[in-house]
């Protein structure tokens, strides 16, 4: 079955488009087939994001009908989907907004998961993409602003009849991660299905245009990210570094203990 989320922020600079970028690309590392869809047609980012600021075929063209979907659609990183959005302003006054769902209602009959990265704060442009998803993951900064902001958005899709799955933490000090978890359940009044500690890692791996769980796989910010998606397809998480430190003390202590035993002969 498959299944739509919507990533949203109350405000810019969440880090919401790198999260949406980063969870896609682990769900198709996965093995899920897994659609991105940047529906920030004013300020899109994704493409930016992923190198594809140039392609000739964007959501814009799509939904001023110039163009169809299958023209549209680029596979990135892991085998991800991405229909990028375009950044000129001539292609966002010639989009139609009120098309979205026609292209929603296409690509969900071709794909696992589908995640649409929404516009920042509260606009017409961001409705759409709240209703129209199975369930709205909010990503949130441990900061006021944030956090009043991602409350509006809450209350936004719950009144256009859609539904909060969860909130992600972002960009959280690794030490207060369990305090800013509860504080945020208690303020937003939705469970916190992740947290993702602050990582220079994400910084540099923007820096060359590559999610950082391909980039930095073993980083903390992409741990923090498999095992949000791994929660999401109902998986157990695994985390591949702990498991090969303790093969290697595994082998180590074998090696110890065969050499002991041979020197004590």
């Amino acid at each position: 079955m498959v299944k739509v989320y919507t990533i949203a922020s109350g405000k810019g600079g969440t880090g919401k488009t790198t999260v949406s970028v980063n969870l896609g690309t682990m769900l198709a590392k996965l093995g899920k087939e897994t659609y991105l869809m940047d529906a920030d047609i004013g300020m899109a980012n994704v493409g930016l994001i992923l190198g594809l600021q140039d392609v000739p075929v964007t959501l814009h063209e799509i939904l001023a009908g110039k163009n169809n979907i299958d023209e549209g659609i680029y596979t990135g990183p892991a085998g991800l989907k991405v229909i990028p959005s375009g950044i000129s302003l001539q292609g966002f006054q010639q989009a139609d907004p009120d098309k979205i769902r026609d292209v929603l209602s296409e690509i969900i009959k071709r794909c696992d998961f589908l995640l649409i990265d929404a516009p920042a704060g509260i606009s017409k442009d961001g409705v759409v993409p709240l209703a129209a998803a199975d369930e709205v993951i909010l990503v949130v900064n441990p900061e006021l602003s944030s956090i009043v902001d991602a409350l509006k958005t809450k209350i936004l899709t719950e009144v256009v009849g859609g539904r909060v799955l969860g909130t992600i933490v972002n960009r959280v000090d690794p030490d207060k991660s369990e305090v800013i978890a509860k504080k945020m359940e208690k303020v937003l009044g939705v469970k916190v299905i992740g947290i993702i500690p602050e990582d220079a890692n994400v910084r540099r791996a923007s820096a060359v245009r590559t999610p950082i769980v391909i980039k930095f796989p073993d980083s903390i910010a992409s741990k923090a990210i498999k095992k949000i998606a791994s929660d999401m397809i109902g998986v157990a998480y695994t985390d591949e570094t702990t498991q090969a430190k303790s093969r290697e003390g595994f082998i180590e202590r074998f090696s110890k203990a065969l050499f002991k035993k041979k020197s004590e002969k």
